[in-house]
């Protein structure tokens, strides 16, 4: 009996000393301890939960060479969601999933997701970032100065307001609604009548409960999880104006410290890590019964889904604002972007 337990806790000793070992096996040169991932929202939406499944697949499949911390709310940037690329490109941000909308004062040719109405579908929006658009703005953003690696997705994003249902341009006519600081978001509110508001999400939230600001624009993900029901948000209209891509990159400095077989590791887990983050973006509102939308009726909401008619007045209202930007967005890009979106079917 003595034998067997002195065997046993020989053998516990070692399998902790091996463990201890591991632990503290030393990094890779030019390593970090730990690296930094902003993001601008929390694992209570798809977006943070992308971050977390791309931190989880690359620490796993590296064995704990890589170990990344999350930053949500563009902490890195103090919440300034448009300097968030800049950081990138300077080494203040490590890794980041990032918005093409709130990259787009630095990279003007990430405005061709948010040209209104550029994208009546998700097969329009998987046309693009999937085929030979994407990897053209893939080869931008390097250019840029940050490696992009994979897309995700926070989705199209659907109006809503405390005042009443919005079916024609019409109705926005004097309407706060808050927007991101893109100046194309601007020109697109202005052209419907309404009173865009520039603000922070974190920001934004507080503006709504108030009624400072009437209405906002965002994904059905976010006005989920975000209960924007709570803050007055009463009336939501499915338009679907503009859709927003999301993009997994790292810091150039960042990436050329790895080995290329971490490198390969870091780039399928991207891949991986976006394809997952883009079902969580869809979910409930790419099945037959729409679940998301009764969640959201459920909740007192009144949801106003436009006729081919109705919408076609909305584009006909922004189309100075689409052909304005097609020219410095880039004419031949937003022709490519069309004829993808064409062919689709």
């Amino acid at each position: 009996m003595k034998r067997t337990f002195l065997k046993f806790t020989l053998a516990a000793c070692a399998l902790a000393a091996a463990g201890v070992a591991n632990a503290q096996a030393p990094l890779p040169a030019g390593y970090k301890a730990e690296y930094r991932m902003s993001l601008v929202l929390g694992p209570a939406f798809p977006w943070g939960q992308g971050g977390e499944i791309w931190a989880k697949l690359v620490r796993e499949r590296t064995q704990g060479r890589i170990n990344i911390k999350l930053y949500p709310g563009t902490a890195l940037v103090q919440g300034d969601q448009t300097r968030e690329f800049a950081a990138i490109r300077q080494g203040v941000i490590d890794l980041a999933i990032g918005s093409t909308i709130n990259w787009s004062p630095q990279i003007k040719q990430l405005n061709l997701f948010s040209l209104p109405f550029l994208l009546p579908d998700y097969k329009a929006l998987d046309a693009l970032t999937q085929g030979e658009v994407g990897k053209q703005l893939f080869q931008v953003i390097d250019k840029a100065g940050a490696l992009p690696l994979a897309w995700g997705e926070n989705g199209y994003r659907e109006i809503s307001n405390s005042k009443h249902a919005i079916k024609s341009p019409a109705d926005l006519k004097g309407l706060k609604i808050r927007v991101v600081g893109s100046p194309l978001f601007l020109d697109t509110f202005t052209a419907l009548g309404a009173n865009p508001t520039q603000m922070s999400w974190a920001d934004a939230q507080p503006a709504l409960a108030s009624g400072a600001v009437d209405g906002q624009e965002n994904p059905l993900s976010i006005f989920t999880a975000a209960k924007l029901h709570t803050v007055g948000q009463k009336h939501l209209t499915l338009w679907g104006y503009v859709a927003d891509p999301l993009i997994f990159v790292v810091n150039k400095d960042v990436w050329k410290s790895w080995t290329p077989a971490d490198q390969a590791i870091v780039r399928q887990a991207a891949i991986d890590a976006g394809k997952e983050e883009t079902a969580i973006a869809r979910k409930g509102l790419v099945e037959a019964d729409h679940p998301l939308l009764k969640e959201i009726g459920g909740h007192g909401v009144t949801v106003t889904q436009l006729t081919p008619a109705e919408r076609e007045a909305f584009v006909k209202a922004t189309r100075p604002v689409y052909d304005k930007w097609k020219a410095q967005i880039g004419a031949d890009l937003v022709g490519a972007a069309e004829k993808a979106i064409a062919a689709r079917k």
